[in-house]
């Protein structure tokens, strides 16, 4: 008797894929996208950092040569004869005020200057101050002015008014300062700019400048 011995079932091994011609350019083409990302974040970087950098050469350049405003100061006021009963006929008045140039580059042309002086918000004089200067950078120069004559015009009840102003121990004048201006940086002039200059100013029972508003800074603005 003979034994039949079964026939084992044999496992084939799997037959290799191919690989897909498509996966492989999908492949490469993610690599190329994802190269060409990496490039264009790389340009823009580089490009902001040169945008930020410029940007802060420009603002420091800006603060720099920005042109600010002249300062400018009452040093000294007088009204003599102020007492007198019929002080207004030979009344005049006599100022002194400093003008400061605070740029560090910029230089400040004055085309002109002339000064006001009211009372009560009424002139009761004004006269040209100065001719046509050139200020340079951190410089201060005195300015003088002087009323009297057919410059003033202060009539007897309005000497009056002062007088009763200086026996309650103060009278309030406001000096105006009008300058045409202009800026230079290097050899750039700027445009023209009218400039005001208010000096609030007390004097005394003597007609001299009061201790509180000497050196006092006059604000400025342009119009």
């Amino acid at each position: 008797m003979h034994n039949k011995i079964g026939s084992l079932p044999v496992r084939s091994e799997p037959s290799a894929r191919p690989i897909s011609r498509h996966h492989s350019a999908s492949y490469i083409d993610r690599v190329k996208e994802s190269l060409t990302t990496r490039v264009s974040k790389f340009i823009c970087a580089i490009f902001l950092s040169l945008l930020l950098c410029l940007g802060i050469v420009f603002f420091i350049l800006w603060i720099s040569l920005r042109p600010h405003r002249p300062r400018v100061h009452i040093r000294e006021f007088s009204l003599p004869g102020l007492g007198k009963i019929d002080g207004f006929e030979t009344s005049h008045i006599s100022f002194k005020i400093t003008v400061h140039n605070p740029n560090q580059k910029v230089g400040v042309y004055y085309n002109s200057m002339e000064g006001s002086v009211y009372y009560k918000e009424k002139r009761v004089g004004s006269t040209k101050l100065t001719h046509p200067l050139y200020q340079d950078p951190k410089n201060t120069s005195l300015v003088e002015g002087d009323l009297r004559g057919p410059t003033m015009a202060v009539n007897k009840d309005r000497w009056k008014e002062m007088g009763r102003d200086r026996n309650q121990g103060k009278v309030v004048f406001r000096l105006d300062v009008v300058s045409v201006i202009r800026f230079k940086v290097y050899s750039w002039h700027s445009k023209m700019h009218r400039m005001h200059a208010n000096c609030y100013i007390e004097v005394g029972w003597d007609g001299m400048l009061l201790s509180r508003t000497k050196d006092k800074r006059c604000p400025v603005y342009f119009t």
